[in-house]
């Protein structure tokens, strides 16, 4: 059977040797990529979720409100 010689860090998804994965310490950055490839399904269906909300009656009431309350936070009077 024939093995890599490289593997993806179960981790952060780099590729390293497989004979230095143990002894492998992942980089942060790379880290929470590897964590957010595995979350863009959920991130777009949350963002589809969030554009059907807001074409409602009440998302566009929330807009509205919103709206209102940073014009009303930064009017200078």
């Amino acid at each position: 059977m024939f093995l890599p010689r490289f593997m993806p860090c179960p981790q952060c998804g780099e590729s390293v040797e497989r004979s230095a994965l143990r002894a492998h310490s992942c980089n942060r950055d790379r880290r929470v990529d590897h964590q957010l490839l595995g979350l863009r399904e959920d991130i777009t269906a949350f963002e589809t979720r969030l554009q059907d909300y807001l074409d409602t009656e009440s998302g566009r009431f929330e807009v509205w409100l919103a709206a209102r309350h940073v014009r009303a936070s930064t009017d200078p009077r």
